[in-house]
């Protein structure tokens, strides 16, 4: 069964579309008009091997959060909608990555229960033409749409870039991880509660 999706959002601040196959080779398209984002979701469809294709538009004359943000809405709905009802998935997943100096680990549960831990510190306010904070906003987004446990922290680092790296892969490949059929589970929902 492929595990799909495509998915579009359209506000007054942003027009989304987002594909995703879970099951991928890390090929990705990105156009969300904010350079160094792009960047970072290429760098997550790589690390995930997801296959991902993004284009946004959004208010980027008043600045990148809103479309930031959106964009996480729509990939955490998207994901959530590629999995369905996560029948045979490990459900767990870890990985702690380097990033030169920088060294960033995150821990996902594919619980249907959003939240997310934040443990990650920017040394610079803007990485090109986007503002630091947005990494958060993107993940707090990205985890809440998604329905699942984020748990993510900077272990080591001081350059921006690489900690921002460091972090849009790790959370990638911790969710590979977590995505990944189990072959013992023979299509069993991973939990006691017989239901996520």
């Amino acid at each position: 069964m492929a595990r799909t999706s495509e998915l579009s959002r359209k506000t007054s601040e942003t027009d989304i579309t987002v594909k995703l196959d879970l099951d991928g080779t890390g090929r990705t398209g990105i156009a969300t008009g904010v350079g160094f984002f792009d960047h970072m979701l290429t760098a997550f469809g790589r690390h995930g091997l997801f296959d991902l294709n993004i284009r946004a538009g959004g208010d980027l004359h008043i600045d990148a959060h809103h479309t930031v943000e959106d964009v996480g809405i729509v990939l955490g709905q998207a994901l959530a909608s590629a999995l369905d009802v996560k029948r045979g998935i490990n459900r767990f997943g870890q990985a702690c990555v380097p990033m030169d100096e920088a060294l960033v680990e995150a821990v996902v549960d594919l619980s249907g229960r959003p939240f997310i831990a934040w443990g990650v510190n920017f040394e610079r306010p803007m990485l090109g033409g986007m503002d630091t904070q947005l990494i958060e906003e993107f993940f707090r987004a990205l985890a809440g749409n998604g329905l699942f446990n984020l748990h993510v922290r900077q272990l080591a680092g001081v350059n921006a870039h690489h900690v921002a790296e460091a972090t849009f892969k790790a959370v990638a490949r911790a969710l590979k991880m977590a995505v990944a059929i189990e072959p013992r589970a023979a299509g069993e929902i991973p939990s006691t509660k017989g239901v996520i």
